[in-house]
């Protein structure tokens, strides 16, 4: 196991900067997903922390040794790649063995090792076969078996399920989780699904044009977004949010009052963003958010409205089944402690929820 410091680590290319000066600590033992949209920078910092890519400015430590100068091979990590990276023409033994023979280990050792990580994965019986021979899932289960041989002290996933069908990837991430767990190896996976990050990570990181918006556990994450970019991205659906007037004592959306500011709080910008989660919506007959029905998703369990008022667009989700046609008209209220508000400028919270 590995603990994992990153100091003020910046990646330019040329007049460009693809990493904006990253501070992070993981722990021993720590699930971190990075998670952001493509182009965000996620697998850039990936690749700083194996050493596949130079860094233009700080440090990075593993277990408390620099590491900037350190080749990929020294640096104690396995990394797993999106598209698996099999040498065709080798066996699965092979191709999970290469790595203990490169490093000069015995024939026996090899052999231990390959079988002891093969159960594990539940690939023994594969061990003779080619790639071509593999589905997606079981060629995913060697690359990460691949990994596991080498006894590394810190995981490396770079998007390493975006090629599995939807169904095959909900098994594939419980069972990554399940052996990190039993491995207790600290591991940095890096993905653009945000229900992926969601379910697999003990933190997250959310990255947007190579800035660390924020970092936290999901929920925290989830209940307490500090930015409109965090808001709008992690959630499905995601947070609404709605561009408010600020008149006195009172917000309005639309021409409509929808909240009263506590004395306590006092707003002093004449608009604001209000974020609120689809599920915060609450249906009241005599609510003052009254919105128009564009579509709805019966999805079993519970129902997304989508709807609008004016030129905002609102989700709401409801539990179990609603009778609702388009074009109809239906009413909500905000319950004020579920209300997050974020400045219209910067797109940084400026006010806790109210309670």
């Amino acid at each position: 196991m590995a603990e994992l410091k990153l100091e003020k680590v910046r990646k330019n290319y040329g007049q460009v900067t693809a990493i904006h000066q990253i501070d992070l600590q993981v722990k021993n033992g720590e699930f971190l997903v990075i998670v952001g949209p493509s182009g965000c920078g996620k697998s850039t910092l990936l690749r700083m922390v194996a050493g596949l890519e130079a860094i233009s400015d700080g440090d990075i430590y593993i277990n408390e040794k620099h590491v900037n100068e350190v080749e990929p091979k020294d640096r104690q990590i396995a990394m797993v790649f999106q598209n698996y990276a099999l040498y065709p023409h080798m066996s699965v033994f092979n191709n999970m063995a290469y790595g203990l023979k490169i490093a000069g280990l015995n024939r026996s050792d090899i052999q231990k090792r390959v079988h002891e990580v093969s159960e594990i994965l539940e690939i023994k019986s594969l061990l003779d076969r080619k790639p071509r021979q593999l589905s997606g899932g079981q060629r995913q289960r060697v690359a990460m078996g691949r990994a596991i041989v080498r006894n590394p002290a810190l995981f490396l996933f770079d998007e390493p399920l975006s090629n599995l069908d939807a169904k095959l990837r909900v098994q594939m991430r419980i069972e990554i989780k399940q052996l990190q767990r039993r491995l207790g190896i600290t591991t940095l996976y890096v993905t653009h699904d945000q229900v992926e990050a969601m379910t697999l990570a003990d933190r997250l990181l959310v990255m947007n044009a190579g800035i660390a918006e924020q970092i936290g556990t999901p929920l925290e994450i989830y209940e307490h977004p500090q930015t409109t970019f965090v808001a709008g991205f992690i959630g499905s659906p995601p947070m609404n949010l709605l561009q408010c007037v600020v008149n006195g004592h009172q917000i309005f959306l639309e021409k409509q009052a929808l909240l009263g500011i506590p004395p306590s709080r006092n707003i002093e910008k004449p608009s604001v963003v209000l974020g609120i989660r689809p599920e915060h919506l609450v249906l009241d007959p005599q609510g003052p958010l009254n919105l128009t029905i564009d579509l709805v998703e019966t999805l079993g369990a519970d129902t997304l409205v989508y709807a609008h008022l004016g030129r905002q667009r609102i989700v709401a989700r409801l539990p179990d089944h609603h009778k609702v046609s388009l074009g109809d008209q239906m009413r909500f209220t905000i319950p004020p402690e579920r209300a997050n508000f974020f400045d219209v400028d910067s797109g940084k919270k400026i006010a806790a929820k109210f309670s």
